[in-house]
């Protein structure tokens, strides 16, 4: 019996070239779900090849359907808050959803993926304690890897030191002030990176980040951007130094 013939980098690449076809279609029709499933894994098909062009050139119309599927999220107008996993809405809506202690990280990167699974745009970020400092930590969480920043907590949060949270919130969210932690914390993601390390980690470790904050338009520009320093280069000999990781369940 003759055995099965092994895949070649060049019959991955006419299969990614057919993937990114799909995911164009997809856009042209709005249907951001199915663009942004097929462009990611589009992308980890070409990075599995070390073809950085071909990834360089997949992160803008993947950073566009993930661009549209915020938009539609943000359009919703609020921000939700959830801090019991007991009473989470058996439906999501679209919208933007802030997770609070007693939940954490982890439980944001579960309802989003969850959400997301369905079809339904939100946008999540999770926020940790008031710190002595009376700023907000915000995190995201990916499989191996946390980021997390400090921002100004919105206006209408008052510092009580007690309980879980040690604050107390009394009004909305505002909208402005969630796009603008995302944004933070994308930010904080990239300035993390080492400007030293190949090109090779350094697109790895945007990989990761964007596991963990999607919606983060930057960190696609940043990836494209490695991708494109990264063509031509040779694999690294050494071991990727990580890094990275954090305790997703801590406060």
């Amino acid at each position: 019996m003759t055995p099965p013939k092994r895949k070649t980098s060049q019959d991955a690449g006419t299969r990614i070239d057919e993937m990114m076809e799909t995911a164009s279609q997809w856009l042209s029709q709005s249907k951001v779900f199915d663009a942004e499933r097929t462009s990611l894994r589009a992308l980890l098909l070409a990075r599995r090849h070390r073809d950085f062009e071909r990834m360089a050139r997949i992160c803008l119309p993947l950073q566009e359907a993930r661009r549209l599927r915020r938009q539609q999220a943000c359009d919703a107008g609020n921000v939700a808050l959830l801090e019991n996993s007991r009473n989470l809405p058996r439906r999501f809506t679209p919208g933007c959803y802030l997770v609070q202690p007693p939940m954490i990280g982890a439980d944001a990167r579960l309802v989003r993926d969850s959400a997301l699974a369905k079809g339904v745009p939100i946008f999540v970020l999770a926020r940790e304690p008031m710190t002595q400092g009376r700023r907000w930590p915000i995190v995201a969480v990916a499989e191996a890897v946390v980021i997390r920043t400090q921002v100004d907590p919105p206006k209408g949060v008052a510092w009580t030191g007690e309980g879980i949270r040690r604050d107390e919130v009394s009004g909305p969210v505002p909208l402005p002030w969630f796009e603008a932690a995302g944004e933070a914390l994308g930010d904080a993601a990239i300035a993390r990176l080492k400007p030293g390390d190949p090109p090779q980690w350094r697109l790895d470790d945007l990989l990761e980040f964007l596991d963990a904050l999607p919606e983060h338009e930057r960190l696609h520009q940043a990836l494209e951007a490695v991708c494109r320093e990264a063509i031509g280069t040779p694999e690294p000999t050494a071991e990727r130094r990580r890094g990275l990781s954090d305790d997703p369940f801590c406060f």
